[in-house]
């Protein structure tokens, strides 16, 4: 079993951490929030005073962050920042949505230090973080994929390749991008049956059962009471925020604009998540931008 240290225990940190403990790794994890280490302790977990008491010896470091600049300063900040306090061979897996430069620019600051590096964002929700079901999206080389892989098998079920440093970034805001705009598709499609009189477990029956079939009508519908145990029939609440999704959008539209790509699609539904944000929606599900269509 591994020595790791987790930093970063939010929705999707905390679970991700429990199950590396019940794994049976000697997990120790520090976040800023009391709390949320006390929660992770009591499943399995020792901490810290500090993150750089926890990553002290540690054969692998687990990051879960809220943006580029929390990694950046993590990990590069002149005297504080992990890279001068972590060993030489541990292998660095950060799982947080970032900028694929800025994981680009940490993977380069750590190996000249000799400390491995891979970019590992996931999708699947905080349902899949705590079934231990995510899907991974991995940037490094085939070598450190293969150290990095036993450790997010713990995590996940589905774990890929994606490419060089940087590429798993590259690759999770292409998949938001496009969960996002079937997300606004799905949610107008059954918005438009709603106003013309259709049954929405009907309609969503027979789409699903043809070729609008797709994950969020399928899986993840956003009409409350079609489905039981999705947000929709929850008030919105638990799942994936709206201001999260707005902040992988913006990711997207950057990537978009370094590469001179066409997104309209996504810049639509960026667009769209903006102005459901700025609404009062933020800390709601992302599959409540159905309400946006609602002809009430």
């Amino acid at each position: 079993m591994a020595n790791i240290a987790f930093i970063g225990l939010g929705n999707m940190g905390g679970p991700m951490a429990i199950n590396l403990a019940k794994a049976g790794h000697n997990v120790c994890v520090f976040d800023l929030s009391a709390d949320a280490v006390a929660h992770v302790v009591e499943a399995g977990a020792t901490t810290k005073a500090n993150a750089i008491e926890c990553v002290q010896g540690a054969q692998f470091v687990i990051s879960m962050l809220p943006a580029g600049k929390h990694v950046d300063a993590v990990y590069l900040t002149e005297k504080s920042g992990l890279i001068n306090y972590i060993e030489p061979g541990c292998l660095v897996i950060d799982s947080s949505t970032i900028d694929a430069a800025t994981s680009c620019k940490v993977a380069k600051a750590l190996t000249e230090k000799g400390i491995c590096f891979v970019d590992a964002p996931v999708s699947g929700g905080v349902g899949g973080a705590v079934a231990g079901t995510l899907s991974f999206m991995v940037g490094g080389s085939a070598k450190e994929f293969e150290q990095a892989k036993p450790i997010l098998d713990a995590m996940g079920k589905n774990i890929f390749h994606a490419g060089e440093h940087g590429a798993g970034q590259i690759a999770k805001v292409c998949n938001n991008m496009l969960l996002s705009v079937l997300m606004v598709g799905t949610s107008e499609a059954l918005q438009l049956g709603l106003a013309n009189g259709l049954d929405p477990k009907v309609l969503s029956n027979i789409m699903s059962n043809s070729s609008g079939s797709n994950w969020t009508l399928d899986v993840y519908n956003p009409c409350p009471e079609v489905m039981e145990n999705v947000p929709s029939s929850n008030d919105y609440q638990g799942g994936f925020m709206v201001d999260l999704m707005a902040k992988d959008l913006g990711l997207a539209t950057e990537t978009a604009l370094a590469s001179q790509s066409s997104t309209p699609m996504g810049t639509l539904a960026r667009s769209l998540y903006a102005m459901h944000a700025a609404s009062g929606n933020g800390n709601k599900d992302f599959s409540s931008i159905f309400n946006m269509f609602n002809k009430k």
